[in-house]
């Protein structure tokens, strides 16, 4: 049975939640310990958190929980196109900017725009509210989640080629019971892979990110969101659904 086009699964103008899964290519370990050359690569696991982080704040898209485990990641998502149709469009355009920014500071993070490059971003309006939708768009989260990773693997592997086996694949989650066990599913994966014993040890999973916290008991910023309003309930004592 052919597999349903993402174009007809995500609707950026239409609220939905999704679980989306990104796999890595080449060998089985590249974003965990690496049985062949005992390398270790854990601490992309970090810039994937980190880059979720970031980009939670531009789009408006909620990220309901996550797991990034060890060659792939587990996403549970919501978009919110509801919201980013009322940023206004100075809002949109420095939303964009900061995605795509026109240089950068000297700790690699977004410079802050110019009037002029902003009334630039705006000055064509047919482009603007396509960005708009685009700020609500699943597949555009994916995107500027993976391509960066990708280039920062391969200049520290000091290679080319593909990081990512594909595209992401992605499913929609129709009512509350689906949203309810695929969070389950998402946050336990570490333990059903038998690395961690507790969904409190889980680390790079949305309990722990939630709780703002590392493997080395650091604050972190978490990138992870209530899904409250979606028209799944939180369970009691919890934030996500």
């Amino acid at each position: 049975m052919a597999r349903t086009p993402r174009g007809q699964l995500t609707d950026p103008a239409e609220v939905g939640v999704y679980h989306c899964v990104q796999r890595a290519v080449r060998r089985a370990w590249l974003c965990g310990q690496d049985p062949v050359t005992g390398r270790n690569f854990g601490h992309r696991k970090v810039w994937i958190q980190e880059r979720l982080a970031f980009l939670a704040g531009q789009f408006s898209i909620d990220i309901c929980a996550m797991a990034i485990m060890s060659n792939h990641l587990h996403l549970v998502v919501r978009n919110r196109p509801d919201i980013a149709g009322q940023w206004s469009d100075e809002e949109v355009a420095r939303r964009w900017w900061n995605l795509f920014p026109g240089g950068k500071t000297e700790d690699d993070k977004p410079a802050e725009p110019e009037p002029h490059e902003l009334e630039m971003l705006m000055a064509d309006n047919e482009r603007l509210q396509e960005r708009r939708q685009r700020l609500s768009s699943i597949s555009w989260l994916m995107r500027c989640l993976a391509e960066p990773i990708a280039r920062r693997a391969n200049r520290e592997d000091g290679c080319t080629g593909r990081f990512w086996e594909g595209r992401y694949k992605c499913q929609r989650l129709l009512d509350e019971a689906a949203v309810l066990a695929c969070s389950v599913y998402v946050d336990l994966n570490p333990i059903r892979a038998g690395i961690a014993e507790t969904p409190e040890t889980s680390w790079w999973t949305g309990p722990v990110a939630r709780h703002g916290r590392t493997s080395g008991g650091r604050s972190r910023r978490s990138c992870c969101r209530s899904c409250s309003g979606c028209g799944c309930r939180p369970r009691r004592g919890s934030r996500r659904c």
